[in-house]
This record gives structure tokens, sequence and C-alpha cells, in this order.
């Protein structure tokens, strides 16, 4: 209440600044995430922590993300393991300290002024950050963004996984004393014991300790210049800083693996024929890019083997548009000889496209052994009725007026049948550059069995750069808005548009 009325009152209310923990990863500056490296650069005020020798790593990690006129606010301990004369001894002299730094904080908060607390590594993995977090967290709007871990950044450069499958990792700081070391590193599959510098004696007495000395290697400063890695057992303990850790890799990853392998045979190949749905990759079925991806020789008309990403682990045969039998023919030959084989289809290859060429070339007795599958793809008919809306609703037939394979007789015959009977009709490869008449035609053919307002959908080029729909009446149908990219709807007596929407649907009640 005493809030709003102040607001109603116009009083200004104050808004605090946000307080963000940023991991910056265990010291290349690369693998510092791109959040982090937005806010470093957006923020007002910069913290963090260093020695008193007034070098900070955290700074020098994120320096490539500083800007110009960034207020800093350096963070710097009071000692680190030297002794002190404080009344709270070593302790008390860094609650001071921490609490000292919080107020620092809490002023530009207060200001309204965004604060970045930098953090080596993650900012919630035995890092500073987090006794910034627990005085102001509770007090302020707080945003932690995580970094990669300095146990991911050693894993990465030693190149050994830290568990696979089952294995238990255990994250341990090196001044746990020795015994209780090496109990837990004596029950553990996997090990990261961090925190070594002064500890790296009783570190490595405990791995020999709990029999795991010869496993155990030494990271240091891991992912930047000065990187180093040695067997720990070997390690100099004088030369070895805080920014070091131990690690015991996974166990799993040093057995056998078994050979590869034999490379492919005749008797091996088989040929899938992948449909590629009407247009990009959304229209790609799940089953079909797996499928490509696992080719090792795609073939295809070169329009549609182009619609395919390019792999150089993979052989592309491109061939033009009126060899199906050949392509198909090519196809098991290569799988006949040991290829995993793809020949790709537009939309569904088993509609007016390659399945059939391919199955009809394999009943030959010389293919009889070679795998043929065939992976259905989203049709151009379906694909133009969804932009439309439900055209094809009720009963629907699926014809093609190319007659480069049947005679227009058939075409003409099948047409006049369809039309009697009521049906939708979706037509495939209505015209060519060289074919443009059978358009009229089968106009004309439709109208003596469907009412001049028939509803005609001419979808082209449905979900590619050049996509367009166009909403006819059966009398405005004209070849010339027609050619080989289009598909053509055809509404049966029952089809409508709906005016408000623009959509054209036939209802499933007749």
């Amino acid at each position: 209440m005493n809030g709003q009325g102040a607001q109603e009152k116009g009083e200004q209310v104050n808004q605090t600044g946000r307080l963000y923990g940023v991991g910056l990863g265990p010291g290349d500056p690369e693998l510092v995430t791109v959040k982090a490296a937005r806010l470093i650069g957006a923020a007002g005020v910069i913290a963090y922590h260093c020695a008193p020798h007034g070098r900070s790593i955290a700074r020098s990690v994120a320096a490539p993300y500083l800007r110009e006129g960034q207020v800093e606010e350096v963070l710097t301990y009071p000692l680190t393991t030297e002794t002190t004369d404080h009344p709270g001894g070593y302790q008390g002299a860094i609650d001071e300290f921490y609490a000292d730094c919080a107020n620092r904080l809490a002023e530009h908060l207060d200001a309204g002024r965004d604060v970045v607390v930098l953090a080596e590594g993650d900012p919630f993995f035995y890092g500073s950050y987090m006794h910034m977090h627990k005085r102001l967290a509770h007090r302020y709007p707080t945003t932690v963004i995580p970094g990669v871990t300095s146990v991911s950044g050693a894993s990465a450069a030693l190149g050994r996984p830290v568990a696979e499958r089952d294995e238990v990792l255990t994250v341990l700081p090196g001044t746990l004393d020795q015994d209780s070391l090496a109990d837990r590193l004596r029950s553990t599959d996997s090990a990261a014991v961090l925190k070594l510098g002064r500890t790296f004696g009783s570190v490595r007495a405990a791995l020999a300790e709990a029999g795991r000395l010869d496993e155990a290697w030494y990271v240091e400063r891991a992912s930047t210049g000065t990187e180093r890695i040695e067997a720990l057992a070997e390690v100099d303990e004088s030369t070895v800083p805080y920014f070091s850790l131990a690690l015991l890799p996974s166990r799993v990853h040093t057995e056998p693996v078994p050979e590869p392998p034999e490379p492919q045979q005749a008797g091996d190949g088989s040929v899938t024929v992948v449909g590629l749905g009407p247009a990009g990759r959304e229209w790609l079925t799940p089953q079909a890019q797996t499928a490509l991806a696992e080719a090792e020789e795609l073939v295809g008309y070169v329009t549609y083997l182009n619609r395919v990403p390019h792999n150089p682990r993979q052989r592309r045969h491109a061939s033009d548009n009126r060899v199906e039998s050949e392509r198909a023919e090519f196809a098991l030959d290569l799988a006949r000889k040991g290829g995993r084989v793809a020949v790709v289809s537009s939309g569904d290859p088993g509609v007016f496209a390659m399945a059939t060429a391919v199955l009809e070339v394999a009943e030959r007795t010389e293919y009889a052994e070679v795998p043929v599958t065939v992976l259905p793809g989203l049709t151009a008919a379906h694909a133009v009725a969804a932009r439309a809306g439900a055209p094809l609703g009720h009963d629907y037939c699926v014809l093609s007026l190319s007659d480069r394979l049947k005679p227009w007789e058939v075409i003409e015959q099948r047409l006049e049948a369809a039309a009697a009977a009521d049906l939708v009709l979706a037509i495939y490869n209505p015209a060519s550059r060289a074919r443009t008449w059978q358009v009229d035609a089968a106009r004309d053919v439709l109208l003596r069995h469907r009412s001049p307002e028939t509803p005609v959908i001419i979808g082209r080029d449905v979900g590619g750069p050049e996509e367009s729909l166009r909403i006819r009446t059966l009398a405005e149908l004209d070849a010339g808005e027609v050619d080989m990219r289009c598909l053509l709807l055809i509404g049966s007596s029952r089809t409508r548009i709906d005016p408000a929407r623009g959509t054209v649907f036939t209802p499933r009640n007749y």
C-alpha cells in the first residue's frame, strides 16, 4: 500500500543495479561464453579479486571484452598464506575483507549500476565469487553465468575423459588431510584434486597410499599458453602453483577398443530411396536425414542432388532428369559392389518419382541380393494443400499430365473418370518448357463435369524462395500461369473457399 501510494504521488522509486557472477572458464579467453563476454562489455562496474602482488588472472582473461570507461573495483586480498595479527586470526581477516568488498559493491548496486564480478572457471565451483553472492544475492537481483570448470579444461588438455558410462567422478580439495584424501581416492573411479600448490606433497602421498599414483596426471594452467601436463609422480613439488590440479581420468577409457570393421565387400551394399520433401531441410523427415548422413554414395537428378549439403566423405553422382532407369541401374550397381547408396527424390519417392524406377530395375536377377528401402517424404500435393487450407479433406486422386511415359488418350480417360466421380484432383507435371497445351485440354475435359466456379489452386515452389499460391476458378485456369514447378489442385463439387480467411477446403461430409 505504501509503495503504491508513493507511486501515485509521483515520488521516485529507486531501482537497484543487478549483480552478475560471471564465469570465465579455465584461462583461455576464447573459452569465455558468448553471454559472459556480452555482459562484461555492457557492465558499468567490473569487480575482480587479486593477490597482494596486484595481478589478477580473472582480469587478464576478461581483458579482450573490457571497454573504455568502465569502473574497475579491485578486490585485493589482505593475505593469502601469510600469518596475520588480526584478532580473529586468518579467518577473521578474510571475513572482514569479504564484508568490506560486499559493502563496496553494494554502493554501486544501490546507485543503480550493474556489477559484474569476474570468476575464474565457474562462479559456483570453489570460486571467490561465492563470498559476494552469500552477502549480496538476497538483497539485489542476481544472475550467475556458468563457466567451463578447471576440471573440464584439464580433461580436454589431457585428451582423456574423466568419466564414462556408470563411473563415479569425485572432486576433492587438496586441503583435506592426507588420510581423508586417500580414503576417498581409494573408493572412487575417477577424481580431480584441486587447490594444489602448498598441498601438493600431501596429495601425492595420498595418491600413493590409495594405490593410484601411477594413474594420476598433473595439469597446470590448462588451456593457456603456459599449460603444463606431466605424470604426477614425476612433478617437482617446488614448481607447483595454486592454479593446477591432479586428475585420475576414466579407467574405462584405457580398455582395449575393438578393431574397426573390415571395409565393405560386395554384397554388403544397399540402396535407400530418400524423399527430400518439396523444399528445404525443415521439410525433411528425421529418418530421411539419417539415411542421407549414413550414405557413402548419393545418386540423383542434379537439381535434387544440389539440395543435399556437400560432405567430402560422400561421392555424388548427378544426372539428367530423363534417365531414371539408367540412374536406378547405376545406383544398384554401386550397391552390388558394397556401397551404401542413397537415391534422392523430390517430394515422396513413391509419387511419380524414383522409387518405382529403382524397384523396377531391382527385379532383375543380378540385383536379387541388393536390399532396397524406400523412405517416404512430404509430397508436393500435401504441401500445396496445407498452404491453401484443406482442399484434400475428402476423397481425391493424383494424376500426372506428362505424356512422356503414357499417351494422352490414357490421361484424358482418367481425367474424365475422376471428374465424373467428383474427386478432387492433384495434378502433377502440368506443364514443361516444351509441353504447355495439356493444361487447357485438361481444363476443357473437367468443365464437362464441373462448375466453372470450381476452385483451382496453383501452387508453385511451395517451401522454396519463389513460393506462390494462386486461387482461381476452373473457368479462369490459364496455361500461361503454369510451368514445370507448379502443382494444380482442382476442387470437387463440394470444395469451397472461405473468403474471410482466404482458405480452400473440401468438407468431409457429402
